[in-house]
């Protein structure tokens, strides 16, 4: 049994049907109000934050893959990501089943140095901060040898179906809505999105190899990373017209903070949109070199024919 704790996500989605497909013809899809993926998915109504809730989540479970997402509140990630880790961390070690935690890179510092699996998590941000401490629970954990456990981060979302992101909530949302995108602070910085597809075949495979735990992956990406300026010109060229966009300005986004929740909540990764986003994920792409990423082009082609965007 593989099992899904926080199914309800794009990630927990393409994940099962990744499992289903390759892997195992049993998995269970674990959250509030599971939906089935696949037709044969198991479902337990859970609440990670209640520890005997995970506990009999995870019986009879070999694998489990944590890709819960939480409110996009900065209180709520300093305080509850611990929570949940813990308690996934122990139902593991009574169940004893391996754990796969899906992560991202809020706690890495938010300036121009090259990502890599070893970089430090000194983001001073509350988000930040409670990503690390979380983190940092699974790493005791791990070098403890308290359970066999991999981490497996990836950078900012884009992708079809419900992907969450900023760039597809700000760029492909609304050019579904007929409205004119926007990006944050620059257009001609690189940037480096995961396509979530990518991410959770991706993290089906790691976590179906036994030799990749014990350690932490950075999902794979594509190398060829685009600035928003050239992303629009390629999105010109798929749908044949020109695409008018607005660069925010700090000043307008520190204005728009104070009437817009989410804006104000994304506050702390603003400095990441002033300068280069360099993820890199040469360490998968050479332990796994016949898995085949996305491409930015093929990933804009995708979005635009899933949105229905002409």
């Amino acid at each position: 049994m593989q099992t899904i704790l926080g199914a309800n996500g794009i990630i927990g989605e393409e994940l099962a049907r990744e499992l289903r497909k390759k892997y195992t013809s049993k998995i269970k899809l674990v959250g509030r109000n599971p939906e089935k993926v696949n037709l044969d998915d198991e479902l337990f109504k859970a609440n990670l934050l209640d520890p005997k809730s995970v506990i009999e989540a995870l019986q009879d479970t070999d694998i489990a893959y944590l890709t819960v997402g939480l409110t996009y509140d900065s209180e709520i990630w300093l305080r509850d990501w611990q929570i949940v880790l813990r308690n996934v961390i122990a139902a593991c070690k009574i169940n004893k089943c391996k754990l796969v935690y899906f992560d991202n890179t809020y706690a890495y510092p938010q300036d121009s140095s090259i990502q890599i699996e070893t970089t430090p998590l000194t983001s001073k941000g509350k988000k930040g901060r409670g990503k690390k401490l979380a983190a940092n629970l699974l790493l005791h954990a791990i070098a403890n040898k308290e359970i066999e456990a991999v981490i497996c981060r990836a950078p900012e979302f884009y992708g079809p179906g419900k992907t969450k992101g900023l760039t597809n909530t700000m760029v492909f949302e609304n050019l579904r809505k007929h409205k004119e995108p926007k990006v944050f602070l620059k257009d001609n910085v690189l940037r480096t999105l995961i396509f979530t597809p990518d991410a959770s075949k991706a993290m089906a495979l790691i976590g179906n190899t036994p030799d990749a735990y014990g350690q932490t992956w950075h999902l794979p990406c594509d190398d060829n990373r685009l600035t928003y300026k050239q992303f629009f010109l390629e999105i010109e060229k798929q749908l044949g017209r020109p695409v008018a966009y607005t660069v925010l300005s700090s000043f307008v986004l520190k204005i728009g903070a104070f009437f817009n929740k989410n804006l104000k909540e994304t506050q702390e990764l603003l400095p990441r949109y002033k300068i280069e986003n360099i993820f890199d994920s040469a360490k998968f792409k050479n332990r796994f070199p016949d898995f085949k990423v996305t491409t930015y082009q093929e990933g804009i082609k995708i979005i635009l024919k899933d949105f229905d965007i002409k």
